[in-house]
């Protein structure tokens, strides 16, 4: 059973939510957070990244980075840059890009339903991600993102999403990406919550060290509460709801530096020993389990080879990857501390792929098929975790939207 709860949210006006709302924390660079903050006293990034009002100089996880967000929260309430709704609501949220239309339900989910494993996660967290939003949802006493979740569609749920999609919206913008975002208020929050109560489970699809963070941001607050019932607005957390099928899921690849005793036509040779080669391929691979490589200003092919194991996690092509080139070839054991690969988002493009080869920065990128969504559930429905940077959900949340504070 899912829980769905209604929460006051914090707003943006509507003349405002183009200037105000911006892209999440994770997906932008410091120096393109401080670009999207620059002359926009009203950017959300201020907020999310408030390092952008402080000097470059200074560490992101210095202690004034979160007292700045802090105080600008609270002036951008002062100034009516946001406003809190009356009532406890829920929200209907959607995004479309390019013929591309995702509908999603936003609400608060339950803290001890992702502890228990009712909402389940398919990735690891980094350490220092985690304690970096945890200092900043403590400080701002306020979840400033969503996380993504996903469940399995239901009929009852998109009629009644439907039905909420023809009232007048909040808002309704395009934002600079192009990506279009409206949101309406549900008239009564009971029925789609009743509705999520016959979904037996959620997965999160982006925002892991959200919810980690929500988590161990209520375990602090539950131990300095000696009268806590579970009921306060810290046991839960914002989400933006999505039936799977609407879901995209883009590659996310990656790129290779610094390799020992590299020679590329060594390497070639070896691919041709070891795998279905192709010395010309696309850019973007077009099946499973074909993987498009990009060198000395040339795309090649190969195909890896069929799994050994039946499992989810050797099923991915990440895995097979991993465990077929990755290792074998340039001794890459563990992609989350290898300082010699880089990972880089689908929406970026395979120009950005190659811009970064040509520029010298880097050997080789590699392009991967997409993980499916089928994928991801048979691992988190396992109990299992993914490789990291397995997945690249788009179009992206935006940031600045509703945000509860606790």
């Amino acid at each position: 059973m899912a829980q769905l709860r209604p929460f006051h949210a914090l707003l943006p006006p509507a003349h405002l939510v183009a200037r105000l709302s911006c892209p999440p924390y994770d997906v932008v660079s410091a120096e393109e957070a401080r670009t999207l903050a620059q002359d926009h006293p009203h950017s959300f990034m201020r907020i999310i990244r408030a390092e952008v009002n402080l000097p470059e100089t200074l560490s992101p996880y210095d202690a004034s980075v979160y007292d700045r967000a802090h105080a600008n929260l609270h002036a951008f309430e002062k100034a009516g840059w946001l406003q809190r709704s009356t009532l406890p609501q829920i929200f209907v949220y959607r995004l479309r890009a390019n013929g591309h239309v995702q509908t999603g339900v936003v609400g608060c989910c339950s803290v001890a339903e992702y502890e228990s494993g009712a909402i389940c996660r398919h990735e690891n967290t980094k350490p220092e991600k985690e304690n970096d939003r945890t200092r900043h949802l403590l400080a701002l006493a306020a979840h400033a993102e969503p996380v993504l979740l996903a469940y399995r569609g239901r009929n009852e749920i998109d009629e009644l999403v439907a039905q909420i999609c023809t009232q007048t919206p909040w808002f309704d913008f395009v934002a600079d990406e192009g990506v279009q975002h409206t949101l309406w208020q549900a008239p009564e929050s009971e029925p789609l919550a009743r509705a999520f109560q016959q979904v037996p489970r959620l997965y999160i699809a982006d925002g892991h060290h959200r919810s980690a963070s929500a988590a161990r941001a209520c375990a602090e607050l539950r131990r300095q509460n000696a009268r806590h019932t579970g009921e306060e607005p810290y046991n839960f957390f914002p989400a933006v709801l999505f039936p799977a099928a609407q879901l995209r899921i883009l590659a996310y690849n990656r790129l290779l530096r610094d390799l020992p005793k590299w020679n590329a036509e060594t390497f070639l040779s070896n691919l041709r020993r070891d795998f279905e080669y192709a010395e010309h391929a696309p850019a973007a691979p077009q099946r499973k389990g074909a993987v498009s490589f990009y060198m000395e200003g040339k795309w090649h092919g190969l195909t890896l080879r069929s799994p050994m194991a039946n499992d989810p996690i050797a099923q991915l092509d990440l895995t097979r990857l991993q465990q077929q080139l990755l290792e074998p070839y340039f001794g890459i054991a563990d992609q989350r501390t290898d300082k010699r690969i880089d990972f880089v988002g689908g929406i970026r493009g395979i120009a950005e792929l190659e811009r970064r080869v040509d520029g010298g920065d880097f050997t080789m990128a590699i392009h991967l098929h997409p993980t499916r969504i089928g994928e991801l559930f048979a691992v988190s429905d396992a109990g299992l975790l993914m490789p990291p940077k397995s997945t690249w959900f788009e179009p992206k949340l935006r940031s600045g939207l509703f945000i509860h504070a606790f």
